[in-house]
Parts: C-alpha cells; structure tokens; sequence
C-alpha cells in the first residue's frame, strides 16, 4: 500500500438502490460498506498489460480481506495505447472471483460507439483519436483513407472487422456509480447541480469548473479523464488518471471501510 488517509469520516448509507430511470446510461448506487474493499482505476486507453497487472496486484491485495470486494472501472478504454481491442476483450468477461465488477463509460468508449453507428464521422473521430483503436482490430485505416476509400467502405471494414458485441458492451455501461457519499464517475460533475440533474455528456467530459471548484455538493468524487502524472487531490475530489499510455503508471484508488489509499 502506498499510503492511506481517512477521507470519508462517519457517513454510512444502508439501503442497496440500483438506479436505472435516468433517461441515458444507467446510474448505480450501492449502501456504504457494502463491499470490504473497493478498487477503482481509470483511463486505461487500450494498454492491455498495465490493465492485467492491475488486476493481479488486487487479487494479491484482497486475498487478506475477507468479504465482497468491488472493482470500479472509471472509462476510456479505447485509444492511445496499442491494445484497446484486447481491454475490450478482458472487461467483458467475468471479474475474478470474490469480485463484482463495474465498468462506467468514458468519453473515448461513447466516441467509438458514435462512429462504428455513424462512420460517416470518421475523419472527425480520427482527429480526436482512434487510429490505434482501429489498428488493434487490425485495420490499417491510412492505407483506406490513401485508397480513396468512400465511407461506405469504411464502414464496412469497421464492421466487419470490430466485434458488435465489444460495441455491445460499451452501449451497455454505466454512467455513475454511487456508494454512501462517493461517487465515482469517467470526468466530474457539474459544481452544485444535484446528481440526479447531471448530464450524462458533463459526466463523461466535463474538466472545469469542477477541478478547480469541487463538485459543491456533499459527497467526495472519484474521477480520471484529466492525466497528470500523479493523482491529484481537489476540493472534494480525487483524480487517478496518470496517463498510462504515456507513464506506464496505471494508478489503483482504494477504499477500505473509511480509508482511501493507493496500491502500489
């Protein structure tokens, strides 16, 4: 363990919701304590390896915790890194035993939804990210843009060639997850706005005025989506994306009864 801190004081929720009926992706919340230990990363944009080391150095952490434990993905697995076929692939099959697992949506995983439904935009999706996505299914997407491809053409390699079901999975994917008064979620929230008013879009992409003003409301928020090369510590905020793509560092947030920490 890196270090641990007590961050969440007294608070304690007992009732269990799962809350579905926001009009867009599903909102969950579990009661304070529910799990005996929970794990939370983000932004893992397709490096593979980093994302199943993660993983091993949980299970090596939680095999002396007894009890239930959770693993909360906070988004964006796709792009950047060379294997966002292969963390599709992994996230969609069952966490390891002891553990539930839940994988919210990012603002890169909504992207590709958009264009393998739309690839009419895939020159706009291409400036945003998404060649090494593409590659990692094996399409070598300059050799059809220096082809002349039409998007009908296009279109169909991506179809073809990227699995619905990966696509599936994302569609399927949470916006928030919610457990006493930690909140966890791919960008922020909007400062002061009651979190069953969030837009899923501010959600998935907002970075200010939330990093710098806190979510104002009275929960502590678990977030990636800005990189640094630490965490970083705001006002009622915790950010974990330390830009593995970039660092090679995949940083791993716990919980455990009231102390946050970081697993080394």
């Amino acid at each position: 363990m890196g270090y641990m801190f007590n961050y969440l004081g007294p608070w304690r929720q007992q009732i269990r919701i799962l809350a579905g009926n926001h009009k867009g992706r599903a909102r969950l919340t579990f009661a304070e304590g529910e799990f005996a230990a929970v794990y939370a990363m983000s932004d893992v944009h397709g490096c593979y390896k980093e994302l199943v080391e993660a993983h091993r150095r949980i299970e090596e952490d939680a095999a002396r915790i007894p009890g239930p434990k959770l693993i909360v993905m906070l988004g964006d697995y796709v792009d950047r890194g060379p294997d966002s076929s292969a963390v599709l692939e992994f996230l969609s099959k069952s966490p390891p035993p002891g553990f539930q697992r839940f994988a919210l949506c990012g603002n890169h995983d909504a992207e590709l939804v958009k264009l393998y439904r739309k690839p009419a935009h895939i020159l706009e999706w291409l400036g945003f990210a998404g060649t090494e996505t593409l590659h990692s299914y094996g399409i070598d997407i300059e050799h059809l843009l220096q082809s002349a491809a039409g998007s009908e053409m296009i279109a169909r390699v991506i179809r073809n060639m990227i699995p619905e079901r990966h696509i599936q999975f994302l569609e399927s994917l949470p916006i928030m997850l919610r457990m006493g008064r930690v909140v966890f979620v791919h960008a922020g929230v909007k400062p002061g706005i009651d979190l069953k008013k969030q837009k899923d879009s501010d959600l998935m992409w907002i970075r200010q005025p939330f990093l710098d003003d806190g979510p104002q409301l009275p929960v502590l928020v678990i977030h990636g989506h800005t990189p640094a090369r630490t965490p970083t510590f705001g006002p009622q905020r915790i950010g974990i994306d330390t830009a593995v793509s970039a660092t090679g560092r995949l940083t791993v947030l716990t919980i455990k009864g009231t102390r946050v920490g970081l697993l080394n």
